[in-house]
């Protein structure tokens, strides 16, 4: 595996001498030409003051007073490194001081001149821990005497490349003028120009590119897998020999992307399984199947007919008697959770259905109609449950993971609600499985979710306010998931749609993507206050999922159900009656040190992983709606103004969710400026949320509804320039939306985007900043 030296000074967060050995333990090396290479590595950093070396073993440097960031350019030159810690200021970088950093590179910095007034501190670039672009989109656009060379696509990358020829592309002038993926060879090099090899040519410019290439071009993704690696897969057989419950009497039918369902009514209320395919039996350790698991980390949604999957096709997967682990769960008459039983077991499944075929095969096929219907009631009161402690309910996107996924609340689609009611039973099943782990004293690989940020939260809850719905939030500073869902509640009661769906848009935005973590903690979007959860139902999808199953096998296998060989009676470590019982160390110490090294070397991973998944939904949804807006240029559609800055006013288009911005310069009538705000007394002053015309005193006001018309879109960066098309609320009616004129809704719009998105994806771009934000306005 290939490491950076950000994973290396990772390891040195005290004054502790640390051993080059731990560090390999703690990266994964396992070659001797990677430890060669990390020995040059730590050697360099010493060399150059970073690390302090004494008798073999590495410390940070007292003396090299530096600060990590990520650095952060505009197209304009301007160019930050952003500090991770909270209320840390950003430390602006002069262009000769960046030592050939890009954008989006992890630095460390020295500070060269302090902060003062509202001027931001300066520093210079000491030392790129980590790059951001191993491989770029660029345009092929000159060729000199001596070499070919392409400008990168994003413009925040000032610098041209040199192409170096390769065996796939030895004739490089037939990429001359074309939109190229490429990799990179070499980074600049004092004077010297980065050099780059040619991975894929594309369209001649991003228009003419498939959008979902542009997409995995840009983030990296592959979409192949080797033959080797095929060949592994469609010859898959069982490497464990774990003794198996047999449960293929037990009726069980797999819907959609979800595992194996069994659920029956029972004397106290029901018995639900969840038969998750046992993969951690089929997928050796460092197999190449597992090695090849452990670059992607995750499958990648993007539609329901484009996934890019964690592994090859599988024929294990589509057989009709499997192996699974087991969570077979009892729960009362209200859904309450009484006890569960974990186990490596062996089904034969009933039937397997798409979403669309169980609703539809239920009207003729009654044994189907009464599951569907079961599966309704429970997840009814798993769903009323979860709320009663807090947890968010938006039900009303798409989403493709079996559980909450990525963002914390599980979504899906107004029209199939069998996928959200699935996604229920699955975040039961998860939390049985955590509640397990954690019971039982065993390292985990734990799924968190921190609040949204507050600032951001309090913006939203202005415009929520601007359209008459007073929050009753109990302390402003500290806003919880309950007054989230307490604000949905009302916002359902609002009588014009387009606003429901805005207001519900943006703050599915606000949420933050979960965490693993190697310890239990909150889970916002779920409600949950300091308790386990863990995602363990698809390891076909996600790697995470894979560790926790490798786990239990650990438990299978070689768990200690007494204190000792002399004890007498044992408890059942499949159950969680055993829970409060145990009083020992389960796992031997070697497995046990195995399984937490393994856990804490791919939990940074996986979070990079989740991150580039959302950014990467985030693109191929803004794409798609500036293709869209694109062949829309001269028209007009009504929206919200969601946000109001200095340099104008954001407005959200209603028939697509598309953002657009009116830039203060395009309003001709008057000079629109920021009232003066009053907060004597009131400490840190408000943002103001109208522009007001000086002469006319006309106003442009969060929440208002009104008519603007398309006047350019940018594709490639997905930035859509509107101009407002009617005027604005007269001066004696703040607050009130404009009278609307004589305007067709623009109801094919969204047929039209249907046709394009198999699914929908949410989220504003981090990467593709309009330039007036880029430049710190």
């Amino acid at each position: 595996m290939e490491f950076s030296i950000s994973q290396v000074l990772e390891n040195f967060n005290d004054d502790k001498l640390v051993a080059p050995k731990l560090i390999e333990k703690k990266i994964g090396i396992t070659s001797e030409t990677q430890a060669q290479q990390l020995q040059i590595a730590l050697d360099a950093l010493a060399k150059v003051g970073i690390l302090v070396k004494d008798k073999g073993r590495y410390k940070r440097s007292e003396t090299e007073q530096l600060v990590e960031g990520k650095l952060r350019c505009s197209s304009k030159g301007f160019c930050f490194a952003i500090q991770e810690t909270e209320g840390a200021e950003d430390i602006y970088i002069r262009e000769s001081d960046l030592s050939n950093a890009w954008n989006g590179d992890r630095v460390l910095v020295k500070v060269t001149k302090d902060g003062v007034r509202r001027r931001s501190p300066e520093g210079e670039v000491r030392l790129i821990t980590e790059r951001a672009n191993p491989t770029l989109l660029a345009k092929v656009k000159s060729e000199s005497e001596t070499s070919v060379r392409a400008v990168p696509l994003d413009d925040r990358l000032l610098f041209e490349i040199e192409l170096v020829e390769d065996p796939e592309h030895q004739d490089l002038t037939l990429a001359m003028d074309k939109l190229i993926h490429l990799e990179m060879v070499r980074y600049p090099l004092a004077n010297q120009l980065p050099k780059a090899k040619i991975v894929k040519i594309l369209g001649d410019d991003p228009e003419s590119t498939a959008d979902i290439d542009l997409v995995c071009c840009k983030y990296n993704l592959p979409r192949e897998f080797s033959g080797e690696l095929l060949a592994e897969a469609a010859g898959i057989s069982a490497q464990s020999d774990l003794p198996r419950r047999d449960l293929t009497d037990l009726p069980v039918v797999i819907i959609g992307e979800h595992p194996g369902i069994s659920l029956e009514p029972i004397e106290q209320g029901w018995r639900l399984g969840v038969h998750i395919p046992d993969l951690a039996s089929y997928v050796a350790v460092d197999s190449l199947l597992d090695q090849a698991a452990k670059q992607r980390l995750r499958s990648f949604f993007l539609g329901e007919n484009m996934t890019i999957p964690l592994f090859p096709p599988l024929p294990i997967l589509a057989q009709s008697q499997i192996c699974t682990i087991s969570v077979i769960m009892e729960l009362d008459q209200i859904g309450d959770l009484l006890g569960f039983e974990i186990y490596p077991a062996e089904v034969k499944v009933t039937s397997r259905l798409t979403y669309d075929q169980a609703e539809n095969q239920a009207e003729h096929d009654p044994q189907l109609a009464q599951l569907l219907q079961a599966i309704a009631t429970l997840s009814a009161q798993l769903q009323q449950q979860r709320q009663g402690i807090g947890a968010i309910g938006l039900a009303q996107l798409s989403w493709s993971e079996s559980d909450e996924g990525l963002v914390g609340v599980p979504v899906f689609l107004k029209s199939r609600p069998l996928q959200g009611r699935l996604c229920e039973l699955m975040i039961l099943a998860n939390r049985a499985i955590a509640t397990h782990i954690a019971a039982l004293g065993l390292p985990g690989i734990f799924r968190t979710q921190a609040p949204p940020e507050l600032n951001q939260l309090q913006e939203w809850g202005k415009l929520v306010a601007s359209m008459g719905i007073e929050l009753n939030w109990g302390d402003p500073d500290k806003i919880q998931s309950q007054d989230l869902q307490q604000a949905l509640d009302l916002i359902d009661g609002l009588t014009d749609s387009h606003r429901i769906d805005i207001l519900k848009y943006l703050l599915y935005e606000l949420l933050l993507p979960g965490e693993y973590s190697e310890v239990k903690g909150s889970h916002f979007g779920l409600g949950m206050v300091d308790r386990a959860y863990v995602h363990g139902v698809s390891p076909q999808h996600r790697y995470a999922d894979l560790i926790t199953q490798r786990l239990l096998h650990l438990v299978f296998k070689e768990g200690r159900d007494r204190r000792s060989s002399r004890s007498k009676e044992g408890v059942d470590l499949c159950s969680s009656k055993c829970h409060g019982q145990v009083s020992w160390s389960v796992l031997p110490p070697e497995p046990e040190r195995q399984i937490r090294a393994e856990i804490e070397q791919f939990c940074s991973k996986l979070n990079q992983q989740d991150l580039i998944f959302r950014k990467g939904l985030t693109d191929l949804d803004g794409l798609r709606k500036a293709e869209v807006m694109a062949s829309k240029v001269g028209e007009s559609f009504y929206g919200i103004i969601t946000s109001v800055q200095s340099y104008g006013f954001f407005v959200q288009i209603e028939a697509l969710m598309a953002e657009g911005l009116v830039h203060v310069s395009s309003l001709k009538d008057d000079w629109y400026e920021f009232p003066q705000t009053n907060n004597k007394g009131k400490g840190k002053q408000s943002q103001p949320t109208l522009l007001v015309g000086r002469r006319s005193g006309r106003q442009y006001c969060l929440g208002d509804r009104i008519l603007v018309e398309v006047k350019s879109v940018d594709y490639y960066r997905q930035q859509i320039d509107l101009v407002a098309a009617v005027s604005a609320v007269g001066d004696d009616s703040f607050g009130h939306s404009p009278v609307e004129p004589e305007h067709p809704e623009p109801d094919q719009l969204s047929d039209q985007l249907a046709e394009r998105f198999t699914q929908k994806t949410w989220g504003r771009s981090l990467d593709l900043l309009p330039e007036h934000e880029q430049a710190g306005e």
